[in-house]
């Protein structure tokens, strides 16, 4: 089940020490300074809306959306944060339990930490948060293909590529296909992903920088 507030704390292989938490009214002038500094970054990787123009949210007004959404056990909406910096963020979202216990995530970071771990590592948090604290089987990432430094977050991760998805979700503007990528508690074999990534890094093991943008939608 959704517990909220939560905080999650973790280390990327590089020693960096990450957290995740909410969203709060005292983020605002932080967060739009980091969202307004990476928008030609971020742009390309937007969720957009087909049928109606983009409309404005107070920042307000989304710190009270992903409050009540948390609450609802629907999302599960968390900040990234280095050195109480916040550097991007991570949702869990579609949140089903009974027969399928699945979610999605979505994340972005911002491109001045780039390449450091930052993005696998706040995946990996969040599934095993997923996966082990509220007991769902199936974690899932949708990528559009040509987000090559993207793939490569999930690939270091293991993520078992499940094939491409046709006009999936609207992007920046138009429908885009999507390749999915998917990991249950049967292929981590009793392991966490934190200490997977930690592993394949020492190992060198899919070793291509990662970057995770988006807002918060499944774009990696």
């Amino acid at each position: 089940m959704v517990v909220w507030p939560v905080e999650l704390r973790g280390e990327t292989p590089g020693g960096e020490q990450l957290l995740l938490d909410p969203l709060r009214r005292r983020d605002r002038t932080e967060w739009t300074e980091v969202r307004s500094r990476n928008r030609n970054w971020l742009g390309p990787w937007d969720a957009t809306s087909p049928d109606r123009e983009p409309t404005y949210v107070s920042f307000p007004g989304l710190v009270r959306h992903y409050r009540t959404e948390a609450r609802a056990g629907r999302m599960l909406p968390l900040t990234i944060r280095v050195e109480d910096r916040i550097v991007g963020q991570m949702v869990l979202f579609g949140i089903s339990y009974g027969s399928l216990l699945s979610l999605s995530a979505g994340y972005w970071v911002d491109e001045s930490v780039a390449g450091r771990g930052i993005a696998p590592t706040a995946l990996a948090m969040a599934g095993d948060h997923a996966l082990g604290t509220m007991g769902l089987h199936r974690i899932e990432v949708n990528i559009r293909p040509e987000n090559t430094n993207s793939l490569a977050v999930v690939r270091k991760l293991g993520f078992r590529d499940e094939g491409m998805r046709a006009a999936y979700l609207h992007i920046d503007g138009a429908w885009r296909d999507h390749r999915t990528f998917a990991l249950t508690t049967e292929d981590l074999g009793g392991h966490a992903l934190l200490e997977r990534l930690h592993t394949n890094h020492t190992s060198h093991i899919g070793d291509t920088p990662p970057h995770v943008p988006g807002a918060p939608t499944q774009e990696t």
